[in-house]
């Protein structure tokens, strides 16, 4: 729950200790004026904080902190993610439901269907680093759309920024609408790509989504969250 502000009492110090505290101010005492000196404002605030926060409320605090772990315990590690361009949704739908059930390479997402709500540079560095394998989806759509564009070069730069990453973007030519070679960014001509209309497009899936490189990535993951968590509690 959130803290919430605290109002300005309009009346003086002592009228509002007097009130708090149930001190009778007709008959007054220059003792009774010197043991009220003596409350101090730690003490009103440690008054005030017992009344307020009862426990209930903090039994429901830590509730949701249970339900946070809980939620963080379901969160999976992909073995990949397709990048596509917004007009290309229905390609990599089918791209990914090739390489999950034709090749047996499962968990998978794309990105349309990373939560929404978000701001997708969290969505993106979500979905990079949580996932083995980054799949770019070369389309004629794909150079036409500026947020593809920053996909692909945020990408190159955490494979190569990242030791574990390395080698992790694969650039993919579908059988739909490929982006011709030619007109393909010269960064990413430096690295082989898929191409689902070659004959040799089974041994290339096979070369490169490899179980043990997936399980290395997945628990250096693991570790990066589990610091990350610790973090925050502490």
């Amino acid at each position: 729950m959130g803290i919430r502000k605290s109002k300005i009492d309009p009346c003086p110090l002592s009228l509002s200790l007097d009130k708090s505290y149930g001190l009778d101010t007709r008959q007054r005492h220059p003792e009774s004026d010197s043991k009220k000196s003596e409350i101090s404002l730690p003490d009103v605030a440690e008054h005030s904080n017992t009344t307020e926060m009862p426990t209930g409320e903090q039994e429901e605090a830590e509730g949701v902190e249970e339900m946070a772990e809980e939620e963080a315990e379901e969160e999976v590690f992909f073995k990949f993610v397709i990048l596509h361009a917004e007009d290309d949704i229905n390609e990599a739908l089918r791209v990914q439901d090739l390489l999950q059930n034709d090749f047996g390479i499962k968990p998978g997402i794309i990105f349309a269907e990373m939560p929404c709500g978000r701001q997708h540079l969290q969505n993106l560095d979500d979905a990079v680093n949580g996932s083995a394998w980054t799949i770019l989806l070369l389309t004629e759509n794909f150079l036409r759309d500026t947020w593809c564009k920053f996909q692909f070069y945020t990408s190159l730069m955490n494979s190569v920024n990242r030791q574990h990453k390395y080698n992790s973007v694969i650039p993919m030519r579908p059988l739909n609408n490929p982006l011709p070679r030619e007109r393909t960014p010269f960064a990413l001509r430096t690295i082989n790509a898929l191409e689902e209309e070659s004959r040799g497009f089974p041994t290339q899936v096979e070369r490169i989504f490899q179980e043990s490189v997936y399980k290395t990535q997945q628990t250096i993951w693991k570790e990066t969250r589990n610091m990350a968590q610790r973090q925050f509690i502490a």
